[in-house]
């Protein structure tokens, strides 16, 4: 790759300096992660794409920092786009003082009014409004928190549920957006007030929490113990039927194994998402009034099959993936909200890319975009996956040109130095 494309080299400049900053020689950073030194030379000179967030997140950890550190996210860019980062410092505000009297002026509304607020938190969380989120959220945390302080009983403990499920907004865009302050506080806080919340399923939320984050170290079989933790915690309710904690097993069983397919371990992978596949085939089967998902984990047998797509991804079978792909549910995958969408088309595109299919991979990337822009331009996998393709076109081109400056006999004018 003679001509790397500027943000890719600065990622590797940035390993090189941060691997050179520990004292680590590049065999065995490379071995850490288990490559080559001749592969980690090529990603440290920008000559390598890293369009895996298994392999992110390995390279991060044995260099002691954060992956966002390696992709130097948040991505700048124009003023009004930054302007979330304000939302963001609001909530940390909001989340630092949570065992302060909260202030908050006049009297706040009922549990049952905030939860309607919730619903709606979760409409944009579908359509992938990130940034929506954020400016919503320090309102509503302070206002949750207020409740909890001059409410007692059921009430007050329905006040705890809103404030970690607001939590669990709040680290959802900041994931998004690429805020690892805002992530980690969210996570502390969700774990906090479901705790106090009454609610028996809502300490396993705050625990499908955190397994997410601990893909960010590469903890592979810490976060698979994790899972399998909450998933004792629901399996009680999940035996009796319960629709809620099926949507949360599930949800938790895909955690799991996205958690074995980044340890590259095949089998436990298939199995997670077999158990998935059981949960999501309980869900479709339910037949009684609508269930309230005020957990807003979106389960469904759509997001299953998406999964399953991905896992093969982060296990490197681009193949395995399109075959699945075919074989897919297209009215489960139809009924997906745009942000799982938005993830599902970039798996598309990193897997068509991979199969040598450009044309397709750059449709699918175009199609991402579409449903969740925000998204789509603020992930660093979308990001490499189009980097990528940008260099094999410009090789291509280039080729092209050098064969047809030969035939027109032009190879002495140096146009190619």
């Amino acid at each position: 790759m003679p001509y790397p494309l500027e943000e890719q080299e600065a990622i590797g400049r940035r390993i090189k300096r941060l691997r050179l900053r520990l004292g680590m020689a590049q065999a065995d950073l490379a071995a850490a992660v288990d490559k080559t030194q001749g592969w980690l030379s090529r990603v440290e000179n920008g000559r390598l794409e890293l369009d895996r967030a298994g392999l992110i997140n390995q390279i991060a950890a044995a260099l002691h920092c954060h992956p966002n550190d390696l992709l130097d996210r948040p991505y700048t860019s124009d003023v009004p786009a930054n302007k979330w980062q304000v939302a963001a410092a609001s909530i940390l505000r909001e989340l630092r003082r949570y065992d302060l009297t909260p202030v908050f002026q006049g009297q706040p509304r009922s549990s049952d009014e905030l939860w309607q607020d919730m619903k709606r938190l979760h409409r944009l969380r579908d359509a992938a409004a990130n940034v929506a989120i954020l400016r919503t959220l320090p309102d509503l945390l302070r206002e949750a928190r207020a409740l909890a302080e001059v409410s007692g009983g059921h009430e007050r403990e329905e006040a705890y549920a809103v404030y970690a499920i607001c939590c669990k907004f709040a680290h959802t865009a900041a994931h998004a957006l690429g805020h690892p302050e805002l992530i980690a506080m969210a996570c502390e806080r969700a774990a906090w007030s479901a705790q106090r919340s009454g609610d028996p399923l809502m300490p396993a939320v705050a625990d499908w929490m955190r397994v997410w984050d601990m893909w960010t170290t590469a903890a592979w079989d810490d976060s698979l113990a994790l899972a399998d933790k909450a998933l004792r915690d629901v399996q009680d309710a999940y035996d009796r039927g319960d629709q809620l904690a099926a949507r949360l097993w599930g949800a938790l069983q895909l955690r799991a194994a996205v958690s074995a397919a980044r340890a590259s371990n095949e089998a436990e992978t298939e199995h997670r998402i077999g158990l998935a596949r059981e949960a999501s085939a309980s869900v479709d089967a339910y037949v009684g009034p609508p269930i309230d998902d005020r957990a807003t984990l979106t389960f469904s047998t759509g997001n299953v099959e998406i999964h399953a797509i991905s896992v093969q991804l982060e296990m490197g079978n681009q193949g395995e993936a399109l075959r699945l792909n075919g074989e897919a549910d297209s009215a489960a995958l139809a009924a997906l909200p745009k942000s799982r969408l938005g993830h599902y088309h970039m798996d598309l595109s990193r897997a068509y890319l991979w199969d040598g299919k450009r044309d397709k991979a750059l449709e699918e990337l175009g199609t991402a975009e579409g449903l969740a822009p925000e998204l789509v331009r603020n992930h660093p996998i979308a990001r490499a996956t189009l980097r990528r393709i940008v260099y094999a076109e410009r090789a291509a081109t280039r080729e092209r040109l050098r064969r047809m400056s030969s035939r027109f006999h032009l190879d002495d004018q140096g146009l190619f130095r």
